[in-house]
């Protein structure tokens, strides 16, 4: 098994891609293999720098090992088209490339008990979760896995990345589900920026007792991103969990943005090559509202927004109930057994409230207005917006923009933020 490697960025400009290269071919340097699987995220954790990563470690084992597969994280989301493939992971031909499908491709591996549960969600939450994985990892008889990807305050799970890469990037309904609603019930403010929480602790029991004979190596980085730029401030590869914790020691000062004050106004851009659904586009809403003023607005401005749900039966449920408050989604899920059934879209939607303390506003191309007021948020045009709030003129952080301060943010997805008085 691999020993561990650790590589952290000499000044402020990153890992560069030499080092990067270094520190993959180290980590397997004299292993004998035979069949590989590589976990790297999808495309929207494009700024992860798992694409290049992966590209690496392709090459690198292609003289040493007689089969590698590629087994990227879906979870619920869309399979990746060929472009897309080609966009994060270069030259890598697509026969390799496995699509993971949450629902039927997978195996029961285990389950993790109620009474386990009930005392780590403090009596919240004691159902058990039937924990699932795809069946390539627990039949395909790999020499070495690899699971790639980048720790960064997450909304489910308090840091991304680890036993979560498997657990819920390569889960069935039942881990996906189960995960997603204790997350909701307990609070993600309770949860974000931080390790050890009742979801980490859910996923590392699986780990420990269903998963544990498994060749898993994690490759792990801490990222941040300048105008484009995926700027890499640390690489952490190994086994078990020493390379994680260093990762969220490294991801909550790197990624963890204390403001002085509450933000009356901010302004989030969506990649649309990255965010195509409010499932995914809600970053702007998860990791902003620990920021956000009372009474404050959140604009959102995604012009690669074409519907709700990544997941057909998901976009429904979206639709159907809209995104209210916790008591609501709360009482709907006791009364309809279609929210029972999907409980990470009831989760979702606890999770895209403001909880009625700032106004959500989604300015998109694609989705019409009757849809967006039709799940409870606000209308515009994302042409009309950008007049007013231009991405290619704004810069990060505090703005004045016609007299007004705003706050912008260029990606969501590498970064939590935080008024310093509400924390």
């Amino acid at each position: 098994m691999s020993r561990n490697v650790f590589l952290y960025e000499k000044g402020e400009l990153g890992l560069s891609d030499t080092e990067i290269f270094q520190g993959l071919k180290e980590s397997i340097n004299g292993m004998r293999l035979d069949k590989v699987l590589i976990i790297p995220p999808d495309i929207t954790r494009f700024y992860s720098k798992a694409g290049f990563i992966t590209n690496q470690y392709y090459h690198l084992l292609k003289g040493i090992s007689n089969q590698i597969d590629i087994l990227p994280a879906l979870g619920t989301h869309v399979p990746m088209d060929k472009a897309e493939l080609d966009m994060m992971f270069g030259d890598i031909p697509h026969e390799h490339f496995i699509v993971h499908d949450w629902r039927n491709d997978i195996v029961d591996i285990g389950t993790v008990p109620s009474d386990y549960i009930f005392d780590i969600t403090d009596g919240m939450w004691e159902q058990p979760v039937v924990c699932e994985v795809n069946k390539k990892i627990m039949e395909g008889n790999y020499d070495l896995i690899l699971s790639v990807g980048q720790v960064v305050p997450h909304e489910v799970i308090g840091m991304a990345n680890h036993s979560k890469n498997i657990l819920v990037g390569c889960g069935g309904k039942q881990t996906i589900n189960g995960s997603h609603m204790i997350g909701a019930v307990y609070g993600m403010e309770r949860m974000m920026g931080k390790d050890n929480t009742p979801v980490r602790k859910i996923l590392d029991y699986a780990m420990e007792h269903f998963l544990n004979k498994l060749p898993i190596i994690f490759v792990l980085t801490v990222t941040t991103e300048n105008r484009g730029k995926v700027l890499t401030r640390g690489l952490f590869i190994g086994p078990g969990r020493k390379g994680f914790e260093a990762a969220v020691e490294l991801a909550q000062k790197r990624n963890i943005n204390f403001i002085d004050k509450g933000i009356k106004k901010c302004v989030v851009f969506l990649e649309p090559k990255e965010f195509k659904s409010t499932w995914l586009g809600n970053k702007a809403v998860y990791r902003t509202r620990m920021a956000i003023a009372d009474g404050g607005e959140l604009i959102v401005l995604g012009p690669g927004i074409t519907r709700f749900g990544e997941d057909d039966k998901i976009d429904k449920l979206i639709r159907k109930y809209g995104y209210t408050n916790t008591a609501n989604i709360m009482e709907k899920f006791r009364t309809n057994k279609d929210l029972q059934e999907n409980m990470s879209a009831a989760a979702h939607l606890i999770h895209g409230s403001s909880e009625g303390r700032f106004q959500i506003t989604y300015a998109v191309n694609n989705l019409s207005q009757k849809e967006i007021e039709s799940v409870n948020y606000k209308y515009v045009d994302y042409q009309q917006m950008i007049k007013i709030y231009n991405p290619e003129k704004l810069t990060y952080g505090w703005n004045i923009v016609s007299g007004e301060e705003i706050y912008y943010i260029p990606n969501p997805a590498l970064g939590l933020w935080i008024d310093k008085n509400r924390f």
